[in-house]
């Protein structure tokens, strides 16, 4: 029998599965990310836990296809990381690193590409071999499979959905520093944003005025129960995402596209919603996609990074 790791390296913890070849993970278990002093303490702990699980199960290297990586940032096609400020990392190759460090093949890329490789492998794309695939949660993540392949770009900036354009009068900032991306409505935060600025600028009646602590989870919940200001906000954030997803179906023309992040368990009123006006406003080639929704979950990116190394 042949394994393989997938690694999901996020800020606080990193998230390892040990995968036989055809996808099966045999187990999962989490270690902390130790991020002072540039984080170098990472890729080394990452290496000690592959380690003693083989030693524990007895695994032979040469049993090993590799260790995928997905790692929370921009990345090369070569595995160099181009900077990850929720590693405190530099520029350094990973790949080699990790290599160095284990004596096994190890692939990385970006933690929304694998994310899309392991929805495309094993979750709500399966079946699909071209897909653009979009994370709802404090930000707007985004990945871009086409026939198989993550599309990375030449710096690591492919799938960047999230900082697409949708709105050039916006005055108010995105995290990055820009205005008007995509992330600033349909993030969590950015559905949130939409809705205290109209409680503050209007008197229409909600059920959700008062309420100091709003989430995105009480905005969709209020508009499936008919709440008017939470309907309108959710209808912006999904006329936004329709308008970026329209101009990167345009270009790559994927057979669906899949929505993940925790926003998206929110379901169907995000997906059809989008969907009409996606049909509306594109050509006619371009239309009648599949919209799914995601089913891994926050082992998405385990899978598709085990993926990498089949």
């Amino acid at each position: 029998m042949k394994y393989c790791f997938g690694v999901d390296i996020g800020g606080t913890t990193v998230k390892l599965g040990l995968f036989t070849e055809d996808g099966s993970i045999l187990e999962k278990w989490e270690i902390p990310s130790r991020t002072e002093n540039h984080g170098v303490n990472v890729p080394t702990d990452i290496a000690e836990a592959i380690l003693s699980k083989l030693s524990e199960r007895g695994i032979d290297k040469a049993d090993v296809l590799g260790v995928g990586l997905g790692v929370p940032g921009p990345i090369t096609p070569d595995g160099t990381v181009m900077k990850c400020a929720n590693l405190k990392w530099d520029i350094f190759n990973v790949n080699e690193k990790m290599s160095s460090l284990t004596g096994l093949k190890c692939i990385a890329a970006n933690d929304a590409n694998v994310a899309a490789l392991g929805e495309l492998w094993k979750g709500g794309a399966q079946g699909c071999k071209s897909i653009v695939f979009i994370t709802l949660g404090t930000g707007v993540g985004g990945g871009i499979v086409i026939d198989g392949k993550i599309v990375h770009g030449i710096h690591g900036g492919g799938g960047e959905i999230g900082h697409i354009v949708v709105n050039p009068n916006e005055t108010e900032l995105c995290g990055c520093g820009c205005r008007g991306h995509l992330e600033q409505y349909a993030s969590a935060t950015g559905v949130v944003r939409l809705v205290k600025k109209a409680l503050a600028e209007t008197d229409e009646a909600s059920s959700l005025r008062g309420n100091e602590s709003i989430t995105a989870k009480d905005i969709f919940d209020a508009a499936k129960a008919g709440d008017k200001l939470a309907a309108k906000a959710v209808d912006t954030m999904c006329r936004y995402l329709a308008q970026a997803l329209s101009g990167v179906g345009a270009t790559v023309d994927p057979e669906a596209y899949v929505i993940g992040g925790g926003v998206a368990r929110a379901g169907s009123i995000i997906t059809d919603t989008v969907k009409r006006y996606f049909d509306e406003n594109n050509l006619n080639v371009l239309r009648n996609r599949e919209f799914r929704l995601a089913t891994l979950g926050n082992d998405a990116g385990m899978y598709g990074a085990a993926y990498l190394t089949l």
